[in-house]
């Protein structure tokens, strides 16, 4: 079979892309100067308003370091991992000694926690010692030991220390032993997907397919048979959870038919979009079309039919999951960060293997309204859950809302997401390009200096703009000789008009588009600029006919900025509102409001209860109407100023 992986585009390593943007330098620095310590402080349980916990703790007893006893989720670890993978990110765009320290010091702790055999998991050397691969599909070792290999391949991009990455290797090599189609071997996976993508990074790293061929095999056997049920079975019929049924819920761990056929998104909504990295991973390297099919079906179902506006999926509390087609309801909607970053990821290998701006546009929706609203504007407060319609009163109170929280959390006993996003921002400059041989790719307007090379010619391109508040993006060219490539430029989907304007001169691009990109083609020389301004018009969003919690109502976005209204500048009983249509909506930009936004005024009229009386429901009322103003903020900064009501999709 021919490989796919000499057709697909690259993505920059970070190192070369040095973001200097309005809009996303702060949440850098953010990371780097107060997420990252703040969460390790959380790591190490020294913040006392936060749930426990416990996993730098787990390691130190597992490496007889300490006495004491597991506490935790089984997959404690991987916060730690996920951690020390962001550390890695952020030492490979910018020399840290005292950070890079306390990672070698985490990373001595690692290795004395590890087997001589090479098994690395507290749980199990604490808590379940010999119990080892008995509950895959509950207990989560596998996904535990991915996040433990993308973290190595991070920190060992970033500084050249083996010590980590041969502290994986060792586990991986174990891992092969363990699992395979051998007598002795498990034929089986892991019940949350994360080791497929993390071992073909492995693979990517070492070179050794050994690690690609078991990325493959934990694909491949998914789905085929009921493994679940057998190791079930075989270990006597006991569970680690008692609240969901994992084993016979087919669709949950994405296990109710083989990839390959695999039609829609289903189930829990982190573990369907980083199966689906890994799949489109694999693919690539193996060249298996039927694995590319697969992931452009998933893509499609998900996006079209299980998405909402603000780029979360995961529709229900319940298993944390997708439901059916259109089923999308704003207020006991789980979407979680972490799967809106997953999603991310996903689009970011479609990318890679076929340039279209329908994935660049999605990874922007995820990253600009989701993955930012997840952290708190100080860094020190994190949403697991992401709803598009908050009634404060209600939550606590209705237990349907028992997942929603009006205010962001300081930590979570699930801690998955706060290290996700600081990951994930950590290396942000990996999704802005990719380069195809002579074609570069812009697939985010993030401003900065990025290092490229065409034909063994070395250039710098640097991009800077406003955005997301103004749409005019400028390029640069700094090169010692002449170079021919293609700058691609990304048309997004809420742009209506663009303008091209090079050293000067209009330049006609509408003849150029491919798949949603204008194709610049041309000899550059240094100093040339390029001037690519976007329309930012003010959408009416309306949803799909068949979406029942849409129906009648319009979403407002600006550019890549989903708006929503909140109480804190509209008052209380937001459901009472309802657009004026054909008004005019004005913007503004307020400097000093949650860090400076630009805010929607738009003309509405709110229905009085004043005259209502006492009764709960009447016949023929007509309710007066009070001509009103309503103020929009971007939906990423909401809940920045206590709880408060919220909402998305008003009436229209």
């Amino acid at each position: 079979m021919q490989s796919l992986k000499w057709q697909v585009a690259k993505a920059l390593p970070i190192k070369d892309v040095r973001i200097q943007d309005s809009f996303w330098s702060p949440y850098v620095k953010l990371i780097r100067e107060v997420v990252m310590p703040y969460q390790w402080e959380a790591l190490n349980d020294r913040i006392p308003e936060a749930e426990p916990s416990h996993a730098i703790l787990n390691l130190k007893i597992a490496a007889g370091d300490e006495q004491g006893e597991f506490y935790g989720m089984v997959f404690q670890d991987s916060d730690v991992a996920k951690w020390l993978e962001a550390v890695g990110y952020l030492l490979e765009t910018g020399e840290d000694p005292e950070l890079e320290k306390l990672a070698d010091d985490v990373i001595d702790l690692i290795g004395r926690a590890q087997r001589e055999d090479g098994y690395l998991n507290t749980y199990y050397t604490l808590k379940e010692p010999g119990q080892e691969w008995t509950n895959l599909c509950e207990c989560h070792e596998l996904y535990t030991a991915g996040h433990f290999i993308e973290a190595a391949v991070s920190y060992y991009n970033a500084t050249g220390k083996k010590k980590i990455l041969d502290i994986v290797c060792r586990f991986a090599d174990y891992i092969n032993t363990v699992f395979g189609h051998g007598p002795t071997q498990i034929k089986g996976y892991d019940g949350h997907q994360e080791i497929e993508l993390a071992l073909v990074k492995l693979y990517r790293t070492t070179g050794n397919e050994v690690y690609l061929n078991l990325s493959k095999f934990f694909l491949e056997e998914r789905g085929q048979g009921d493994f679940y049920l057998e190791e079930y079975e075989k270990r006597g019929k006991t569970r680690h959870w008692y609240n969901a049924d994992m084993i016979n819920d087919k669709k949950y761990s994405q296990t109710h038919l083989p990839i390959r056929e695999q039609n829609s998104a289903e189930g829990h909504a982190v573990r369907a979009v980083y199966m689906a990295a890994g799949i489109a991973d694999v693919a690539v390297e193996t060249g298996d079309q039927g694995m590319l099919d697969a992931c452009r079906k998933l893509w499609n179902n998900m996006v079209t039919k299980r998405m909402y506006i603000t780029g979360g999926i995961g529709s229900m509390a319940f298993g944390e999951a997708f439901t059916v087609d259109y089923d999308l309801p704003n207020d006991t909607v789980y979407a979680e960060t972490c799967a809106s970053i997953g999603l991310i990821f996903f689009a970011q290998r479609m990318l890679q293997i076929e340039a279209k701006s329908e994935y660049a546009d999605i990874m922007e929706r995820a990253l600009f309204n989701t993955v930012v609203a997840g952290m708190s504007q100080d860094g020190k407060q994190f949403f697991y859950v992401n709803p598009l319609e908050v009634w404060p009163d209600a939550c606590g109170v209705n237990h349907n809302y028992d997942h929603v929280k009006p205010v962001r959390q300081g930590w979570f006993g699930c801690a998955c997401c706060p290290p996700n996003i600081a990951r994930l921002l950590a290396s942000l400059g990996q999704y802005v390009y990719t380069i195809k041989n002579d074609c570069v790719y812009t697939h985010l307007y993030v401003g900065g200096d990025t290092k490229l090379e065409v034909k063994g010619k070395p250039f710098t391109l640097k991009q800077r703009s406003n955005f997301p508040w103004e749409g005019n993006v400028h390029f640069s060219i700094e090169s010692e000789e002449d170079i021919a490539f293609t700058l691609a430029l990304r048309v997004p989907n809420w742009n209506d008009q663009a303008e091209l304007v090079i050293n000067g001169q209009a330049v006609e691009w509408k003849s150029t588009l491919v798949n949603g990109y204008a194709m610049i083609e041309r000899i550059w020389k240094s100093d040339d600029r390029v001037e690519w301004m976007l329309s930012m018009p003010i959408l009416r969003m309306k949803g799909h006919p068949l979406l029942r919690e849409t129906i009648g109502k319009v979403a407002l976005q600006r550019g890549p900025l989903v708006y929503c209204m909140e109480e804190a500048d509209n008052g209380k009983h937001l459901h009472q509102v309802r657009l004026q249509r054909q008004a005019q909506v004005k913007t503004r930009m307020v400097p000093d409001r949650l860090g400076g936004i630009q805010i929607l005024q738009v003309p509405a009229y709110r229905e009085m209860d004043d005259t209502w009386g006492t009764e709960l429901y009447k016949s023929d009322e007509t309710l007066q109407q009070e001509p009103i103003t309503v103020e929009y903020i971007p939906y990423y900064a909401w809940a920045n100023r206590g709880a408060g009501e919220m909402v998305v999709w008003v009436r229209d």
